[in-house]
This record gives structure tokens, sequence and C-alpha cells, in this order.
């Protein structure tokens, strides 16, 4: 078996350069017929796409919008530069603002200051109409007026007027079809110019546009960022370190070749499979080009050496093919292995990524192990005599260095080891996917500042059921329900609350002549039926009370609204809400929902389902290693360097940031296959220099260092480098996912670089060399 391999990596050096032009042109072909597939691909704008159909709560809340409503929405806060906005320039703003708002496309319901159906009872007659019209007309008793009705109405203060009077908001739902991608960038344009018009007739307002609809679009408008700014300067990046590195014209044009084939094919492959492009797969394109140099710098600095050794170009060619076939095919399959246990991650954008990344990964195998040696045996390549590079003199001392010093080497590592990943004991799981903008975003400026003066923008939602057709009239119930709000209303981090009994409790004051001791939930079924019929009939359209009540009237929806809370926060409140609802109304006991509870579960879910796949990824690299290798010690052994940097990676973030989101979870899973690269080159050349040039240990460690070493830092930096480019993106789950992975990388080559040849020395037994 060993024989075959031997002499199927001898002769695959030849094959290529005989049929060199034959292996071009149906490179060629190939990529172009993967990229025609690139027509297919589209990037999606809706956030959801983050949570896996199977995931519970997201089958809550879609259960939620089935019954009431779903909350996608436009917000436009408008706050005056001076003073409040009880004045009669602001409130004719927000009247007509408000009257715009109805031509937002899909528009299906507008609530503002303006038209919020205030109520009154005279002379026994309920009325119901707009709290504010014709506002320029309005004398500063009516205004005065206004302002007290509005900050003394628990369904408008933090929630369309802050408790200071200074910020007003304009919310605005959306009801789109869902048949097209380009619905949500169509309403997010019009909202844009219908602010920009009203910033025009207005200079002494700030108008900020946020909601729902407003995020999703920022999440394709961040995919679109990246591809256009990440992606060209990763190019750059690497043609320049390629170079730098190889100093080699003809190498570097080659290398680019390589990677841009590599890219292309994979992303014509994701157009073909249907794969849609996000926030978070689109940094595709840049991992695949950062991989994909690594396989074909180890060809070609071995390809280098052997010529600079004095063999011709073809015999380099030959040579290199045979060295680097198994440690490169070895390092792909790996690599490989840890992207598709992506696919264990529970959201599916991480699944597209790891596909996308993977079938990348291969086509780079193939085209750096066939189509370069191809284009090198053709293209002219100069090489100049030198005794030795400063790398190779870089790399001879550090293994001299290694060797002289085991010991201490080995007890330091340890002991940075242990020091660093007591750092793992910082880390909290938290996502907050407004911040997962940075400022050059506007809805991450306009989200902050409805957060921080109109009202918080998580949210929870609770369906709370009556248990009878009819039930919310029920004063049992009422009561139950007012419980229950009175209870959140005094939890941290609480700034309002929309519910259902507050508007009954209007109601019954009303139908009792506006008195005032009245307020409080009404004594008897009837009247608190006959109440809410007679306002539903005096509501104009588009104020109905559809989005609190269901259908057949035996449930109402309660949102309650949080400011600066954590994901933890966050369910450890629904965790004690439910546990109140237990104890105290068993008959309404439910889960809450809303995407804010999504995002809080989603990070602890990835992280666990992804632990899962780590696991299983390293079993089976682990497996490989021993069985390439065939040496079950030094199999078991490689595990180190290979897991050690993800740990010592968290441990280190752990001390620096101490949160750990969604974007961070699949790390050690995508990290997984690539830290192995270096150790697989490394204990590759390793075991070539004992077995087939007989060496000692300290031999062979220098064998090694001297032959891989300045490929293993080449590829190393540019892996850096290119991880590095992603934290270049406004969108911090890229940013941190490549800072992350950056950092692990690096540790890695660390690692391989002091502490295996160490291990190598102490364990291979072969000889009795000991430290």
């Amino acid at each position: 078996m060993e024989k075959t391999i031997q002499w199927f990596e001898t002769i695959l050096g030849e094959w290529i350069i005989k049929h060199r032009w034959w292996i071009i042109f149906v490179s060629l072909f190939a990529v172009i017929a993967a990229v025609s597939g690139s027509q297919f691909l589209t990037i999606s704008n809706d956030t959801r796409v983050f949570f896996s159909k199977e995931n519970p709560q997201l089958q809550a809340l879609e259960a939620m919008e089935n019954t009431y409503s779903r909350i996608d929405n436009i917000l436009f806060a408008i706050a005056p530069k001076q003073g409040t906005v009880f004045t009669a320039n602001t409130l004719k703003a927000v009247e007509e603002l408000t009257e715009a708002s109805w031509q937002i496309p899909y528009s299906n319901r507008v609530e503002s200051l303006s038209n919020f159906q205030h109520t009154r009872s005279q002379d026994d007659t309920l009325f119901v109409d707009d709290l504010v019209r014709d506002a320029e007309q309005l004398s500063d008793a009516q205004l005065d007026e206004i302002k007290t009705i509005a900050l003394s109405d628990p369904r408008l203060v933090n929630l369309l007027i802050s408790d200071s009077g200074q910020v007003t908001g304009i919310n605005i739902n959306i009801l789109m079809p869902g048949k097209s991608n380009a619905e949500v960038p169509e309403i997010a344009a019009f909202s844009r110019q219908l602010a920009d018009d009203f910033r025009s007739r207005y200079p002494q307002l700030d108008i900020h546009t946020s909601g729902g609809v407003m995020l999703d679009n920022a999440f394709a408008e961040a995919s679109q960022d990246d591809i256009k700014s990440l992606v060209p300067l990763m190019f750059l990046t690497l043609l320049v370190l390629v170079g730098i590195s190889l100093r080699s014209f003809s190498g570097t044009m080659a290398v680019l070749i390589v990677i841009v084939f590599s890219t292309a094919t994979a992303m014509g492959l994701a157009g073909w499979f249907g794969i849609t492009l996000t926030a978070a797969s689109v940094g595709a394109p840049t991992l695949i080009l950062t991989l994909a140099v690594s396989d074909s710098v180890h060809l070609l600095v071995t390809m280098f050496q052997q010529m600079h050794q004095g063999k011709t170009k073809q015999e380099a060619i030959v040579e290199s093919v045979r060295i680097n076939l198994h440690p490169v095919f070895l390092t792909s399959v790996t690599t490989v292995v840890g992207f598709l246990t992506m696919n264990f991650s529970d959201a599916p954008p991480f699944r597209d990524l790891g596909n996308i990344v993977a079938m990348g990964i291969v086509a780079a195998f193939i085209y750096s192990i066939v189509l370069l040696p191809a284009l090198m045996a053709v293209i002219p390549v100069r090489v100049k005599e030198r005794k030795s590079s400063d790398s190779g003199n870089a790399c001879d001392r550090l293994a001299e260095f290694v060797i002289n010093n085991r010991r201490p080497v080995l007890w330091a590592s340890c002991a940075a080891i242990l020091l660093l990943t007591a750092g793992t004991s910082r880390i909290e799981l938290d996502d907050n996917f407004i911040e997962y903008f940075d400022d050059s975003y506007d809805i991450r400026v306009a989200t902050d500042f409805v957060k921080d003066n109109l009202r918080g923008f998580d949210i929870i939602e609770y369906s709370l059921p009556s248990g009878e057709t009819s039930g919310i009239n029920n004063p049992q119930y009422l009561k139950n329900v007012e419980a229950f709000t009175d209870w959140y209303r005094q939890q941290p981090n609480v700034t309002s609350l929309s519910t259902f009994t507050d508007t009954v409790k209007l109601l019954n004051k009303n139908m009792h002549n506006d008195d005032p001791s009245f307020y409080r939930i009404p004594e008897s079924w009837d009247l608190a039926a006959q109440s809410l019929l007679l306002y539903e009939m005096s509501l104009p359209l588009g104020q109905d009370l559809n989005n609190l009540i269901n259908i057949d009237k035996s449930a109402t929806r309660m949102i309650v609204f949080f400011r600066d809370i954590t994901s933890k926060g966050l369910r450890d409140m629904d965790t004690r809400a439910r546990q109140w609802l237990k104890e105290n109304t068993p008959s309404m006991l439910t889960y809450g929902t809303g995407l804010s509870i999504i995002w809080a579960h989603i990070s602890k879910r990835n992280i666990n389902s992804m632990l899962f796949a780590s696991f299983g990824a390293l079993a089976l690299i682990s497996a490989m290693m021993i069985f390439a290798l065939r040496n079950f010690r030094l199999g078991m052994l490689s595990l180190i360097p290979n897991l050690t940097p993800a740990i010592v990676g968290f441990g280190l973030w752990g001390l620096l940031y101490g949160r750990v989101g969604l974007g961070l979870s699949v790390v050690v899973a995508m990290t997984l296959g690539i830290v192995v690269d270096d150790t697989v080159h490394f204990m590759s050349k390793y075991l070539r220099a004992r077995r087939e040039y007989g060496m000692q240990q300290s031999d062979a460690i220098r064998y090694t260092f001297k032959t891989v070493g300045t490929a293993m830092w080449v590829t190393t930096i540019a892996l850096t480098a290119g991880f590095l480019i992603l934290t270049l993106s406004g969108y911090h789950m890229n940013a941190d996912m490549g800072l992350m992975t950056a950092l692990t990388i690096t540790l890695a080559l660390i690692l391989d670089f002091l502490l295996l040849p160490v291990l190598l020395m102490k364990f291979d037994v072969t000889t009795t060399s000991r430290l």
C-alpha cells in the first residue's frame, strides 16, 4: 500500500507536466461552467434566516404572529433640537409625517401622537378622536392639555412619547407579501427619502429612522458592503504578501490564479445549489481566498528549494508534488471536515458558510495539486542562486533554540496554556443583534437613539390565554393580566408595556363619566364587553385592536420593552416570568417569545450544538492523523497542538473581552480543521526525515524547520491577514469571528514551532533520547 502511494506521488507530477496544456484548458472550462451558477446567487435581507425551522423560539414566535400580527415596522423618532415636542410646529410635523407614512409601501397601520385614539366621556356619551388635529392652529392651553394627556397615558409613555416629552415616535407597521427580496430595500429607500424630505422642511427637528424593516435591510447592506470592500482588499493583501514571501512574479501570478479559480468555483457552485447569501455567509469568498493560499505556497516553496539545490524546473515540480501531495491532501480533508461540521450549527447561514468554504477548499486542493504545477511548467521561472535566506536562517536559529532549551520551552508553554485557559471562566454568552452593526450604519445610530431616548428595543411577547371564547372580558382574567403587568413594571430594565388591560381600565373610567376612581378593571363581564364593543366600533380604519386581541377574543397579547439588558438577562427574565405565572396564574402559563428572546437563546443553542460537532470532528480528524502518520502515539500527540489553540484563544478572549456571541460559537469547529494544517506539514516532514533519511530526533527537527518552516510562517501570515481583514467589517459578527480565528491560527503556529518539537523529542520512542 505504501509503495503504491509513493509510486502515485511520483507518477502524478510527471503526468501533470506531460499533459499540462490539457489540464490548463480543462481547468478553465470547469471554472467557467461553475461560475455560470453565480447568476442564481441572491442576498437575503431577512433577519430570521439565522434561525432554523426547528428552533422552538422561532416556532413560538410564528404561532404568535399567526394569532395576532407580525411586528415588521418602520419607526421614525422625532426630537426637537430645543424644547419638547408639544409645540404647534413640531406637532404639525408629526401630523404631516403620520399622514405621509401611509404612503410607505405595504404599510397597514400607522401610530403616532397625532392619530392616537383618545377617549373621553361627555353626557354619558363616549367620544373617540385623534389626540392632535390641525396642530398649527392649537392654542397654548390646548397644547398643555395634549401634553398632560400624553404624559399620563401608559399606552403612550416610553412607547410613542418619552417621559421627558422631548422625543416622540411614529410607528408604521408593515405587512409585506413576501414575494420578493426587493420589498425590504423598497420600503427602506422610501422611508429614508421621506425622512430626508421632512428634515429639509423642518430643520429644527432631528429625525431618526429605525425599526425591524430597517434592521433587515441593514443585514443585506452589510453583506453588500463586505463584498465590495473586503474581497478586493483581500486580493491586494494576498498579492503583496505572497509576492514578498516567494520573491517570484511568476509564482505569485500562479497563486493568484489558483485562489481566484477556487473562489469563483465555490461561489458559482453555491449558486447552482441554490444557496442564499447572508451577512454571515457572505464572508465565504474572503475565507476561501485566504485558505486557498496555503496549499499553493507549500508547493511553490518546495519547488523553489529544489531548484536552489540545482534541479531543473520540471524535476523540482515533480519532487514538490511528490513531497506535498500527502500532507496537502490531509490538510485539505481536515479543513473540509472542520467547515462541514458547521452544518450542525443552529443558524442556517453558518451552515451555508461551512458548505461554501468546504467547496472552495476542495477546489483549491485540485487546482493547487494539478493546475498550479501545470502553470509553473509553462510559465518562465527564474530562481537566483543563494546559499540561504534570512527566513531560512531564522528558522534554523529557532530550531536550535528549541532543541537546546527543550525543558524550559516545555514548562513555559504549559504554564502559559494553563494561565490563559483560565480566562474561559470569564466568558459570558451574550448576543445583541443591534450591536452587530457599528456606528457606520444608520440603523445602529438610530436604534441607539431610540433606545436611549424613547423606548427599549428588546422585547418579550406573551399570548395570555383566558381559556374560553370572549374570555378576555372576564374580570378575573383581566385582574390576572393586570397583576402580571404590574409585576413586570417593577422589574429592572423594563421601560414600558403594551397591554390590553390599560385600555380596559381607561374605558371603565370613561363609562363612569371619567371618574378617576374607576380607572380599574370592571367588576362586570357585561360592562367590560359592552365598553370594548363600543370602543372598537368607534376606531378608524387601521387603528383596531387586532394587534392585542385574537379573533375569538380568547387571549390577549402583552409586549414588554427592555433597555440595556443582556441576553442572559432576557433569558433569566423570561424564566422568572414563567415562574410567576406558574405560582400566581397557572391557567395563563406560557412561554415568552419575540426576536429578542430568539437571539438571546441562539448563541447558547449554537454553542451547545457546535461543541458536539467539534468533538465529532476532533475524533474524525484524530483518526485521520493516526492513519496518515501510521503511528498511534504521534497521532494522539498531534491533538495537543490542534486543540489547544482554540481553548487558549477563548481564554485570551475571555480576559480581553468576556462576551461570546453567535459569531464566535462556530470558531472551534471552523479553526479545528485549519490549525491542523501546520501540524500535518510539520509532522509529515519530521517523519520523512526519520523514515526516509534515518535522522535522529534533533536532526529531524532541524530538517523540518529548514524545509517547511518558511512555508508555515508564510501561510500563517496570509491566513492571519485574511481573517484580520474581516475585522474591518462594520458587521461585528464577522469582525469578531475574524479576530478570534486570526488569534487562534497565530497561537497554533506558536505551539507548532515551540511545543510540538519538544513533544516529538520527548514522546517519539523510536530513540532513547529523553528530556
